[in-house]
């Protein structure tokens, strides 16, 4: 399976891409490709509707997306919800994009847990028709260390992003048939 990793976070070493990243690891050891779109790297403009031509970057992400098995979302928690970056990302996507496909939602917060974020990430994810996984994942506080590898500090981290991502690949398997 093809897998589309989104990263909403704007700040370099960002425990949402250290996360996404160690996340695509892991799916690439159970033998599905994983492409990490990282909107730090990739900006996005502004979502306008009546914008006629298509910057490449949203053309990229479009194309992914609507290419991809299943979807993770990634974002910090800003203020009790996603980064706007992510939220403007998921703007220029619709249905078509994650109509009956597994969607992993993954947050980072400075406190114990970000629960508001993943909420909205899942509310978003209904809307657009996708199917969220019941697992997600949510990293705080001392859990957001991470080795030299990549991987986690915290074995704890570590067996949980195992077991969300396992689950949320088995429902994908099952939504694509």
């Amino acid at each position: 399976m093809r897998i589309a990793i989104l990263v909403g976070a704007t700040r370099r070493e960002s425990t949402t891409a250290r996360i996404a990243d160690y996340i695509a690891s892991v799916i690439r050891g159970e033998g599905h490709e994983a492409v990490v779109f990282d909107l730090r790297e990739k900006p996005l403009p502004l979502y306008n509707n009546d914008d006629e031509e298509i910057h490449p970057h949203t053309s990229e992400l479009m194309d992914l997306v609507l290419r991809a098995d299943a979807v993770v979302l990634g974002s910090p928690e800003y203020h009790g919800s996603i980064t706007g970056v992510l939220k403007n990302a998921l703007d220029y996507l619709g249905g078509d994009h994650f109509g009956d496909k597994a969607v992993l939602s993954v947050s980072s917060a400075g406190g114990a847990v970000g629960v508001s974020s993943l909420q909205h990430m899942q509310t978003i994810v209904r809307n657009l028709h996708g199917i969220n996984s019941p697992e997600w994942i949510s990293v705080g506080g001392a859990q957001r260390q991470f080795r030299p590898d990549g991987a986690p500090e915290s074995p704890d981290v570590q067996k949980r992003v195992h077991r969300a991502v396992s689950y949320f690949l088995q429902l994908a398997a099952k939504l694509r048939g």
